[in-house]
């Protein structure tokens, strides 16, 4: 059975880019969230195996939804997407429970091989 994966993004063009990276490599993309509370929201409903979630974003941003995420399910697996110049976040984002970063532009093999990490 393919891995579900929840894609969070405030642009929908990565959105369209992250899900047609993993459709194409096998992945099973359940559901796309444009801010970190309707993300928060559709975990609880979709229950996925990973989320790729942005950093940056309108009403609650990336981090703050991940440290939710985790208190819904301390083993949730949260890959976080950053744009170049935003170590400090990427940072805060792994102490906050990230299991790993891919940085935009995506390029699909270091999605694919941070992806398939994360999900053992």
């Amino acid at each position: 059975m393919a891995n579900k994966i929840l894609v969070v993004d405030d642009a929908a063009f990565m959105r369209m880019m992250i899900k047609d990276i993993l459709t194409k490599n096998g992945f099973d993309v359940v559901g796309e969230a444009a801010d970190g509370a309707q993300a928060l929201e559709m975990y609880k409903e979709l229950q996925p195996d990973l989320v790729t979630m942005d950093i940056t974003m309108p009403e609650m941003d990336g981090i703050t939804s991940l440290k939710e995420i985790k208190k819904v399910n301390a083993n949730a697996k949260v890959i976080m997407c950053s744009a170049m110049g935003q170590q400090a976040m990427v940072i805060d984002a792994i102490q906050a429970g990230a299991k790993d970063f891919i940085v935009k532009p995506f390029q699909a093999d270091r999605v694919i091989e941070a992806i398939s990490k994360a999900l053992g």
